[in-house]
């Protein structure tokens, strides 16, 4: 049967989940799972609610069957019909850890996605070890008198694709104020460390001089501040005063993989609803 999920937002009062609920009922809908969150802060109410049908029925249709209760409520209201695979374009440098990473689950079923292409300011025999397969790879190289080129390229490169999603898998490349605000909502970074600490280049090396025990690795959806767009998914890791700057990095790549990898998935599961410079994730 066809599912899909609806992500919402609007001021919270009384009866928004009855009326909903009463909507899809009436429709013929089976609810599978529900969840929502009420933010005492701005008085905003968020939900993701997953359902089903037997009798045929589209997104537009979706949309259309909730059309008077959204009005009522001053819903914003996201529709995904869950046949509907995310298009995803991959960025990556030399580092090649998150996108092998992406790739295999992937390539195991685990991250329901259409992969429509890789983009690296480096050489493919820089990555010569991967099998991309019939992924299309583009090469896009890039210095400081070729950014504004480079990403006109590679905004041709999504917009052609038709991409969803954009995910930085480690792209060591910093985005244009431009290229960020086309992105908006639809590219993930990971930064190799535990934001709001140590911003910018080698964080790990940030991390060690400080002496820290506790490393970590971030994944947030980019905006023109750098490293400072609404984070989706952390994790850490412990450390001593035994490791040295190069066994942080090796350990900090295992944190990257599993972090990305979870923020994508929760992206293409819609759990993630953004709340300004904040994100709501409804969790599995």
């Amino acid at each position: 049967m066809p599912q899909f999920t609806i992500r919402l937002d609007c001021e919270n009062r009384p009866g928004i989940v009855a009326a909903v609920a009463t909507c899809l009922y009436d429709a013929d809908f089976n609810i599978l799972d529900s969840q929502q969150f009420d933010d005492l802060e701005t008085n905003r109410f968020f939900a993701r609610i997953v359902f089903e049908r037997e009798a045929a029925i589209d997104e537009q249709g979706v949309k259309f069957l909730l059309q008077e209760v959204q009005e009522s409520f001053g819903m914003n209201i996201v529709v995904h019909d869950h046949r509907i695979r995310r298009r995803v374009m991959l960025l990556v440098s030399k580092l090649d850890h998150c996108l092998v990473d992406l790739l295999y689950r992937w390539r195991t079923g685990e991250l329901e996605m259409d992969v429509v292409g890789v983009i690296s300011n480096h050489p493919q025999s820089a990555l010569q070890h991967i099998d991309f397969g019939d992924i299309p790879f583009h090469h896009l190289p890039i210095d400081a008198s070729s950014k504004p080129e480079q990403e006109a390229q590679l905004w041709e490169i999504v917009e052609n694709s038709k991409a969803d999603l954009v995910v930085l898998a480690r792209y060591m490349q910093i985005l244009s104020n431009d290229l960020s605000r086309k992105l908006s909502g639809k590219c993930i970074n990971i930064h190799h460390s535990f934001l709001p600490s140590f911003k910018g280049a080698k964080p790990y090396h940030q991390a060690f001089t400080r002496g820290v025990k506790i490393i970590g690795a971030t994944a947030h959806y980019v905006t023109s501040d750098l490293d400072e767009g609404p984070i989706i998914e952390q994790d850490v890791e412990r450390v001593s005063h035994r490791d040295s700057p190069e066994q942080l990095v090796r350990r900090g790549r295992d944190i990257e993989r599993r972090v990305l990898s979870r923020a994508v998935r929760y992206h293409l599961e819609d759990r993630v609803l953004m709340k300004g410079n904040k994100t709501i994730v409804f969790p599995e």
